[in-house]
């Protein structure tokens, strides 16, 4: 027997973009940005408790002092003017046939092409420069002997001046509209491709007894579509090579085993009536799941690229999701006993357990982001490596991928069910 189909879908626009355009749209909403650590900054940064606006009660709007004017920024969102609505194309093919009685093998062929997908991109940034920095430990005190490439948005400064003590030292981010900070363009510019393989062996309900066992390959990549977290636009590392985020999707999983089964037997029939009253009505029923690891992200802190965006900065020289995380397996067991009283009225008792070997399935930290953890962190600090001098560096990459969370361990639940 073969089953095929195909669909297309499109796909509604979350509410949430809406919202985010209608608050970020450069006149409603500002922020200040201060950096105490900054000369001009530190002589009009507010001391505690003395408050950055004074506003009465009842007034319509509040304007800060002009000493603050040169930290105030507008952030903008806005939809691309080519925008169009993302769409699915899905198609499956399945081949299945009965080898013995009441059991079937099948091969199922499923691929997932998303199109016109969401991503973020900031539109407001000059070209970036190839910039490069040493790999000190994590104190900063010892130079480890390599270096990191990183395409930055900002310039370094070579001249001593009353902010910048010690050169060279890193400009302020400059932007083309100046007088505007983020301008995040959401496009309809990313995709992403699904294909997967199931090879499964179904044996139908017999005698009691049902199981079935399934594999599936398969492969997800994606352009990183997921132009907002939690209502914060997650731009690309780099606006202007967006294609660079090519890589595994999130929910790139490469193997996955299923088993599951469930029994009735039914051992003692007429003529065994005391004797079945005890050892039939049982039911046991599992599901065995094995999963191969799926991505990390290696993600570095202190935003090395300087574009304003903490959350976008990959470890130079790796693909977005280019580490895989540990795997996952799990066994569940449930067991039910049916207690008649006559046609009418039956008690069910039953037993669960979830992950009854108590696996400890380690993985690594899970954030809004999806799959994370910080490979290394960059440190705007004056430092010195082969004599030459830095505006920054970066820490040596430690054990990023060592698990630092477990999913849940063994839990066992019972139940009672009375069905009249």
């Amino acid at each position: 027997m073969v089953r095929a189909g195909y669909g297309i879908f499109y796909i509604r626009i979350p509410q949430i973009y809406n919202s985010v355009i209608q608050t970020q749209n450069g006149i409603t909403d500002s922020q200040v940005f201060l950096n105490n650590t900054d000369y001009y900054d530190r002589q009009v940064f507010p001391s505690y408790p003395n408050p950055l606006v004074s506003c009465p009660l009842y007034a319509a709007n509040c304007e800060l002092p002009e000493s603050f004017t040169q930290g105030v920024t507008h952030n903008v969102s806005a939809f691309a003017s080519n925008f169009v609505t993302p769409r699915v194309q899905q198609s499956s093919v399945t081949f299945e046939r009965e080898v013995v009685d009441r059991t079937t093998v099948s091969v199922s062929l499923l691929n997932v092409r998303g199109e016109h997908l969401i991503r973020a991109l900031d539109v407001n940034l000059l070209p970036p420069t190839a910039l490069t920095y040493p790999i000190f430990d994590s104190t900063g005190s010892i130079f480890q002997g390599g270096y990191y490439k990183v395409d930055s948005f900002a310039t370094w400064q070579f001249t001593r001046t009353l902010d910048c003590p010690w050169p060279p030292c890193i400009n302020p981010l400059g932007r083309p509209i100046a007088q505007l900070g983020t301008i995040d363009e959401f496009q309809s510019a990313a995709s992403s491709n699904y294909s997967g393989a199931t090879l499964a062996i179904n044996r139908r309900v017999a005698h009691g007894t049902y199981a079935r066992v399934s594999y599936t390959y398969a492969r997800a990549i994606d352009d990183g579509q997921d132009a907002l977290v939690a209502g914060q636009p997650a731009t690309v590392q780099n606006s202007y090579d967006p294609n660079g985020e090519r890589g595994p999707s999130v929910t790139d999983q490469r193997h996955r085993l299923v088993v599951a089964f469930s029994l009735e037997p039914r051992p003692f029939h007429r003529g065994h009536e005391l004797l079945g009253r005890f050892f039939n009505d049982w039911r046991f029923s599992s599901v065995m799941n094995y999963g191969s690891g799926r991505p990390v992200n290696a993600t570095v802190s202190g935003d090395p690229n300087q574009d304003g965006n903490d959350l976008n900065d990959r470890l130079p020289g790796y693909t977005r999701n280019a580490f895989t995380g540990p795997d996952y397996a799990t066994a569940d067991l449930r067991v039910t006993r049916t207690i008649r009283f006559g046609d009418r009225y039956k008690l069910n008792l039953v037993a669960e357990a979830f992950n009854l070997t108590n696996r400890d399935n380690q993985r690594v930290a899970i954030t809004s982001n999806g799959m994370v953890t910080t490979a290394s962190t960059f440190v705007q600090s004056s430092v010195n490596a082969n004599i030459a001098p830095y505006p920054g560096y970066y820490e040596l990459p430690s054990n990023f991928m060592k698990p630092n969370a477990a999913y849940a361990p063994r839990q066992v639940q019972l139940a009672v069910k009375f069905i009249f």
